[in-house]
């Protein structure tokens, strides 16, 4: 089972850019389907993006469409959330998921905030 540490989280000014980082320990990393969601305050978790164990096929929430682009490095065992066009928003915990059958796993977190 892997473990998940995100990274790159921070504040940022709206309409600027991010890139999230999620490193995954275990031999396993390329058979996970990898996914991110978010909580910002107040509101339920929600889903962001994912991206299948080739990297093939991607999928994304209609609110981060066009803006967020999901991918992942296999050799490094790790997938990233590139965030461009950023707004106030998308300010939120961002948490990154691995999936493989009945095993779901998740990392601790990264603050993503955008200011006004």
């Amino acid at each position: 089972q892997v473990q998940l540490v995100e990274s790159g989280g921070g504040l940022v000014q709206a309409g600027g850019s991010l890139r999230l980082s999620c490193a995954a320990s275990g031999r396993t990393f390329s058979s996970y389907t990898m996914n991110w969601f978010r909580q910002a305050p107040g509101k339920e978790r929600e889903f962001v993006a994912r991206i299948s164990w080739s990297g093939a096929s991607t999928y994304y929430a209609d609110s981060v469409k066009g803006r967020f682009t999901i991918s992942r490095d296999n050799a490094k065992n790790t997938v990233y959330l590139q965030m461009n066009s950023l707004k106030p928003e998308d300010t939120a915990v961002y948490y990154c998921n691995a999936v493989l059958g009945p095993v779901s796993v998740w990392g601790q977190g990264t603050q993503v905030t955008v200011s006004s």
